[in-house]
């Protein structure tokens, strides 16, 4: 793969314990790639496996889910999680796209040299991985919808060509 390439990486991070990590590391005036970019979030639970795929899709070349682990202030929600986690590993493997693009760890609010181990080392990744496969992401994300979407009963019919 070129050097050139710089891959694009999508932290979501917890508001309770991982963004006040990823923030420390700004306040400690230590750096990391301008390709990262964080997203403070409630908790990674809250999105659809179909999530993921769409930002593989649009662009995005991994994916680090920095949460809280069991410290999680959400009842049951890492392990909720863990297992979406993965059911999307699954789904990767078999469309084709690389586990390798997807990390989930546990971040603290004070873990700043794990949060900055963790965003190398998923850019070291990366690029040797080289750019995503955005048109198997695509159809991995269609697929992922459609998972999403239950049949109602009145449409079973229309479907079934009754």
């Amino acid at each position: 793969m070129a050097d050139s390439f710089v891959p694009k990486i999508l932290v979501l991070a917890t508001e309770a314990c991982a963004y006040p990590g990823a923030d420390a590391v700004g306040k400690a005036h230590l750096e990391y790639g301008t390709n990262v970019y964080v997203f403070r979030v409630p908790s990674p639970v809250l999105f659809p496996e179909d999530f993921y795929l769409r930002c593989y899709a649009r662009g995005i070349d991994g994916i680090l889910i920095a949460a809280c682990g069991t410290d999680c202030p959400y009842r049951g929600a890492y392990d909720r999680l863990a297992a979406r986690m993965d059911r999307l590993a699954s789904r990767m493997k078999s469309g084709g796209l690389e586990i390798a693009r997807l990390r989930l760890t546990a971040i603290c609010t004070v873990c700043i040299k794990a949060y900055l181990k963790e965003v190398g080392q998923l850019n070291e990744a990366l690029r040797r991985l080289g750019p995503v496969n955005r048109v198997g992401a695509g159809r991995l994300e269609l697929a992922a919808r459609a998972d999403l979407r239950p049949v109602q009963p009145e449409h079973a019919a229309c479907r079934a060509g009754k």
